[in-house]
């Protein structure tokens, strides 16, 4: 009779998980290409020990939110709508309003709205750090540079 081997499915816990540190620089990047790379580094799936039940992703550092490219005619015409939680409260944005207000929203919206809409998804959404500008408060972490093709 043959003997063989049981090969055992490889699955993480959340006491193993090493994260690192991204930093990727949003300047005339396209914003659905940006976003979906960010989504996939926050919920682990560029490393081969990905398990779905686990976040094994990493922390990312955006930069430059404001400089961000969009295509087409979405700056004019995709919305944003939120609700006060008053009677008549709906409010509702265009994206160039968003880009002058706030930028910042504008990529952790498209970022979330890819990851699960689970706690997993809340939690992988408090390790993204997005800022205006260059410069941001997270030197002594040592991001390391990440280039995204868009």
């Amino acid at each position: 009779m043959a003997s063989f081997t049981v090969q055992r499915t490889f699955m993480a816990r959340q006491e193993t998980v090493v994260r690192e540190w991204h930093h990727v620089d949003v300047d005339g990047k396209t914003l659905g290409r940006v976003a979906t790379r960010i989504a996939e580094i926050l919920m682990g799936k560029h490393r081969p020990t990905y398990t779905p039940h686990v976040d094994t992703g990493d922390y990312v550092v955006v930069t430059n939110a404001e400089k961000v490219r969009l295509t087409g005619n979405k700056v004019e015409q995709k919305l944003y709508h939120y609700h006060t939680g008053y009677i008549g409260g709906l409010r509702t944005h265009n994206l160039q309003w968003m880009l002058d207000n706030k930028p910042e929203l504008v990529i952790q919206l498209a970022v979330r709205r890819m990851l699960p809409k689970s706690k997993l998804g809340k939690q992988m959404l408090k390790k993204l750090k997005v800022h205006r500008g260059a410069e941001h408060p997270h030197g002594a972490q040592d991001p390391k540079p990440l280039e995204i093709d868009a």
